[in-house]
């Protein structure tokens, strides 16, 4: 939801239709997603949240990857994403990332900050066996009745 280096900030879950923006949180060296309205609050997706940038995605080359990685000096050719996490078995790392199109994985710590993106779409909740053995009986009911009706 929110990288363990920001449980230090206010926060709060996506919902559909929110306006993000990529930023560099006060007193963390993390990057993550806020509202544009209220930019001191971290906005957590879930696994599966499906995002759309403004403009292709610039990453903030840091470490190895700035001498070593021609790659990750180019925009990612891509504006729609799926939020993901990695390596959630290390709990001393990064964990929040991005999953393009072509299969790249970028970490949203790694990201320019700055840029923007709307929540198109949240991933679909299991539902428990209890609410399907309701909807179902309720749509036996609904049948039944109409076949009364008919006769």
């Amino acid at each position: 939801m929110c990288d363990y280096s920001l449980h230090g900030v206010a926060s709060r879950p996506a919902k559909v239709g929110d306006k993000l923006v990529t930023r560099q949180f006060w007193n963390t060296t993390t990057r993550g997603f806020s509202s544009v309205e209220e930019s001191n609050v971290a906005v957590c997706l879930l696994p599966g949240t499906e995002i759309a940038f403004q403009d292709e995605v610039q990453r903030e080359l840091t470490g190895f990857q700035f001498i070593f990685s021609k790659k990750a000096k180019r925009a990612i050719p891509h504006k729609v994403a799926r939020f993901t996490q990695l390596d959630m078995d290390n709990p001393c790392t990064h964990h929040d990332a991005l999953e393009f199109p072509d299969g790249q994985t970028v970490l949203l710590t790694h990201l320019r900050a700055g840029q923007h993106a709307i929540v198109l779409q949240l991933p679909a909740q299991a539902r428990s066996a209890k609410s399907e053995i309701q909807d179902r009986v309720a749509e036996t009911r609904s049948h039944e009745e109409d076949v009364l009706h008919q006769r």
